[in-house]
């Protein structure tokens, strides 16, 4: 009799939590990150603290902490995604598994990125959520970028405007944080949030974060172009708030970590980023939900010319030899 893997076994996909239900995210420095059957514990001097792992959408790790391999087993297990960060700039090292079996959106994905008339659809989506009530459908990518441009460039005034934070230009350094202004090192932090947790949308959903519309190149492209959605909405604001009361803070990146995390909660943008990935890839304004084909575990073979047929079966008695 085989005996089973010691340890408690692997929560069925099924049975977690939805990726547009979870928590955003979590932030933890200085502490030793374990496990207590499925909970997450983070351990420091003042004691102990639980953290339901399949409720977390992303844990950042920040400096200072150390990770036991029971826990990075139930992260992964729970479909959570873990990310590594620091003063000096963002460090992506691991990510759960899917939260769903099927590969429907990455196909879409990866057909819609590859096809040079799709890919200008999808971007031109993405921005035109950017430009309300604006239509960009026959604007070429050159032209979106420089109106992409402007609009940033008016925000980061409007934002400086509102709370009296001078602004120059964004400006830092990934090897130094601290030769950054207050107000650049807040956007970097805000940012750094942000990213966390569109990645882990996005590697929850079973995307490929590396299949950028508007960026392309990097491991994190689809990422860069999903968390810009949210940018000027949530990340830069909370940069400007937090620059402006800089003076009375003692850790700016800490307090800029919190603000986010509220607003990221009150914007609802777990749901909002799901349904935004299903609109842009699978193009329909259905909910996930209703857009779910219901073989979300099952497995087909590839029959050609856009076929499927199903798998588990013995097709040599088909076949004329």
């Amino acid at each position: 009799m085989v005996k089973p893997p010691p340890g408690p076994p692997p929560v069925e996909i099924g049975q977690l939590v939805r990726a547009q239900d979870r928590l955003s995210f979590i932030y933890l420095e200085r502490c030793t990150v374990h496990r207590d059957g499925n909970a997450i514990t983070a351990t420091d001097e003042r004691g102990v603290v639980h953290i339901p792992a399949a409720t977390i959408g992303a844990l950042l790790l920040g400096p200072g902490t150390r990770v036991t391999h029971q826990a990075m087993l139930l992260m992964a297990e729970s479909g959570s995604t873990s990310v590594w960060v620091g003063e000096r700039g963002v460090r992506y090292y691991a990510h759960g598994r899917t939260l769903t079996n099927s590969s429907r959106l990455l196909e879409a994905q990866a057909g819609a990125v590859t096809n040079q008339s799709s890919r200008l659809r999808v971007a031109r989506a993405m921005y035109a959520m950017r430009f309300a009530g604006e239509d960009v459908s026959g604007l070429t990518m050159q032209q979106l970028r420089g109106r992409e441009g402007a609009r940033v460039r008016r925000i980061y005034r409007a934002e400086s405007d509102r709370t009296g934070v001078e602004w120059a230009r964004r400006n830092y350094d990934r090897e130094d944080f601290e030769s950054g202004d207050a107000v650049n090192q807040a956007l970097s932090a805000a940012t750094t949030c942000l990213y966390g947790v569109t990645h882990a949308v996005i590697v929850a959903l079973g995307c490929a974060p590396g299949l950028g519309f508007v960026h392309t190149g990097h491991a994190r492209s689809f990422v860069f172009d999903v968390a810009d959605l949210y940018k000027a909405e949530l990340a830069i604001p909370v940069a400007f708030d937090i620059a402006a009361r800089a003076e009375e803070l003692d850790d700016l990146p800490a307090e800029t970590r919190r603000e986010m995390r509220d607003r990221l909660h009150d914007g609802k943008l777990l749901t909002r980023c799901v349904r935004d990935i299903h609109r842009l890839l699978l193009d329909t304004d259905d909910s996930p939900d209703e857009v779910d084909d219901g073989e979300w575990d099952v497995v087909h073979l590839w029959d050609g010319q856009g076929r499927r047929v199903a798998g588990g079966r013995d097709y040599a008695e088909d076949v004329p030899w």
